[in-house]
Parts: C-alpha cells; structure tokens; sequence
C-alpha cells in the first residue's frame, strides 16, 4: 500500500511539473512579474505583420496599438518615441533568411504618442505611399519600434514585443480588367473580330493570365520583361506570351510563337500604329500582343488590351 501511495503521489507531482511547463512555453503571467515596473509593448504580440498595398501613388494607412504593460494603470502621461529602423529589419532578414528592402516612403503620423494617465494604450498610425514607382517584385518592410519611452517605462524587445516588422507586398501592377479589340486570323476563315471585355489574372508579381486569344479557347500567360522598347516616344516593356492548355495548366509544347514585329491584317481593327508588337506601355496601360499557333497553317492573334 505504501508503494502505491508514494506512486501515486510522484505521479501528481509530475502531472504538475509539466503543466507548469507548458504554461512558462505559452506565455508568461505579467501580473507577477509587473509589480512596480512598466513596459512599452506592441498589441497582437508585436513582431512580423504584412499590409499589402496596391501599386498607385495615393497614401494608405495601417495602424497597430501600443499598450503599457504594467500592474496598475499609469498616472501620469507617458510618452512614447517609434521609429523606423532598418537595424531591427536587418536582424529579422539574417534570422529568418528574407531579403527585405526598406520601404522608402513612410511617416509614423503619431509620434510621439501619448498614452493618457490613468489608460495602457493608445493607437500608432503609419502612412505609405508611391507604391507605383516601386517594383512589386521586391519585397518591403516598414519596420516600426519603440525607440524610447517616458516615467520609467522600458522598451520591449524590437524583435520581440517592441516592434511591428509590417511586411508591405505590392500587389501585380497588371491584373485587372481590360478592353480587348483584336481578332484572329484564319488560313481559310479569314478575320475573326474580338471585342470585349477579359480579366488579366495575377500568375507572380510581374505575370499575368488571359482567358483566351481571340475566339481560341486557350488561355494566354503574359509576363512583362525588363527589356524596353520605345514606341512613339514612350518608353514600354517587352513582353513574352506563353499559349497555355487550361486543361493541364500547362504551356503548349509546341506550335505555337510569338511575332517580334505586326504581323497580321492591316486593314483589320485595330489598324497598328507601328510594327511594334508585344509590348506594355506603361503611360496609357495598354498591351499590344501579337502571337500565332499551329505552325502548320498559322492562325494569327493580334490583340490590343486597354485597361479599364
């Protein structure tokens, strides 16, 4: 009997040293450790957060809340410094193996700010903006900490509670709805006039998706180049066009190509301004595509795309 009781009895012990464990894994009782002390933390655990933005000049704003830890409420304002610190995103990218740009244009509307006697919080607001003259296919951080703080109150961590590494992706610039006027151009049908509306679907950050080329059924992956050209007085990007088997999802193996100059009916709509082809100008947001399949007989695809 006195076996079982002294088993009994490290069984609960046990139980109870590895809840304790446990719990110290999940988080930590602050109202313990808070007596006397405070703290400038940031809500929803502080750390890595992402804000996409879409790529256009107009500012936007996101907001995170900094709060006083602490055991009792402050009873005087306390003021709290943030700033942006590309340190702190430095530190993230050599621990998380990223490759984080800082975000260029940014303001912390809020600072300092002033967490009122008596209340923990208050909100920060951070603006960006001319997301349109960066590339979506870098990747940004607006890495915003808690550099100081007034009355005795301590920064938390950067990389800890005391930053918001907000990640800011900026969304494909050429995805959307566009105006198509075009057609397709038989060996024995002749012209086949398109006139519509389609969406360009987002593939990566610099390639988009068409339903469609002309009345043929399949689907047209675009993928904007950093190679220019200048086509009256503009400059625009080339483009590569991929004809794509929606059935598998996958580029057609063979049969199929793209003009590098117009090639097609030039009496037809819409009448080339020049002999340039495959191209996005980025001022009137217009792709020019011109493109073939069945190298047997060709069948002609020239469409121009107007974004809406």
């Amino acid at each position: 009997m006195r076996n079982k009781i002294f088993m009994i009895v490290s069984l609960l012990a046990a139980v109870f040293i590895f809840n304790s464990c446990l719990k110290d894994n999940v988080g930590v009782d602050w109202t313990s450790s808070l007596k006397g002390k405070m703290y400038a933390e940031i809500e929803l655990n502080g750390g890595f957060h992402a804000f996409p933005v879409a790529p256009v000049p107009d500012t936007v704003t996101f907001k995170f809340l900094v709060n006083i830890a602490t055991d009792q409420p402050p009873t005087q304002d306390i003021q709290v410094t943030m700033a942006v610190d590309t340190n702190t995103m430095i530190s993230y990218n050599s621990l998380k193996g990223t490759a984080y740009k800082l975000y260029p244009y940014i303001r912390i509307v809020d600072n300092p700010l002033t967490i009122k006697a008596g209340t923990r919080n208050a909100y920060v607001h951070v603006q960006v903006w001319h997301a349109d003259l960066l590339n979506a296919c870098d990747n940004f951080m607006a890495p915003i900490i808690i550099a100081s703080a007034t009355n005795g109150v301590v920064p938390a961590a950067p990389l800890n509670m005391g930053g918001c590494l907000m990640a800011v992706p900026i969304s494909n610039p050429y995805a959307g709805d566009y105006h198509v006027v075009g057609y397709r151009l038989h060996p024995t049908a002749g012209v086949l006039p398109v006139d519509k509306t389609e969406t360009m679907s987002t593939i990566d950050c610099k390639t988009v998706v068409v339903s469609g080329f002309g009345d043929y059924p399949y689907d047209v992956q675009v993928a904007v180049t950093a190679n220019t050209i200048t086509v009256l007085g503009t400059t625009c990007f080339k483009v590569n066009i991929t004809i794509i088997d929606p059935a598998t999802g996958s580029p057609v193996s063979s049969g199929t190509g793209q003009y590098d100059t117009f090639t097609g009916s030039a009496t037809s709509v819409p009448i080339p301004l020049t002999n340039d082809v495959n191209y996005y100008n980025p001022v009137t947001k217009v792709f020019v595509l011109n493109g073939w399949y069945n190298s047997a007989a060709p069948r002609i695809m020239y469409e121009v795309l107007t974004r809406l």
